[in-house]
């Protein structure tokens, strides 16, 4: 009969797998971790983990950061917006501006994914630049 299992449940029976191999047919870690092409220092995070959670422990979490340390300040953000929307800079220039007025350094990358972010990456169309004939 086909059980079907989610990727959890396979990765908790997997590392099962590892800790019944050592303990019923090697002995050792070092041959079971060559057999199963992981190394020692990932069989033990994994073996330490059971050990103090049980099978909860088996489940790979995740690895998003809790807090982002480097967030931009909500009032450059609104400086940024007021260069872009009254004087339809471009990231570059938003950046040269910060800097030598405010002190601030950003980097033009940043800026840039902030307006994409907030769909003003394109500037309309009767403001792009167009040459004369």
């Amino acid at each position: 009969m086909w059980v079907n299992m989610t990727d959890k449940e396979r990765q908790v029976k997997m590392r099962l797998g590892w800790f019944r191999h050592v303990e019923e047919i090697t002995g050792n870690v070092a041959k079971t971790c060559r057999y199963f092409g992981i190394s020692r220092k990932t069989y033990y995070k994994w073996y330490n983990r059971y050990l103090k959670e049980g099978e909860k422990g088996l489940v790979e979490r995740s690895r998003r950061p809790n807090h982002i340390s480097k967030e931009t300040k909500h009032q450059v953000i609104e400086k940024i917006l007021y260069l872009r929307t009254n004087y339809h800079f471009g990231p570059t220039r938003i950046k040269m501006y910060l800097e030598r007025y405010h002190g601030i350094i950003i980097n033009s990358a940043t800026i840039w994914k902030m307006l994409k972010r907030l769909n003003m990456n394109r500037l309309p169309t009767n403001q792009i630049y167009k040459p004369h004939n």
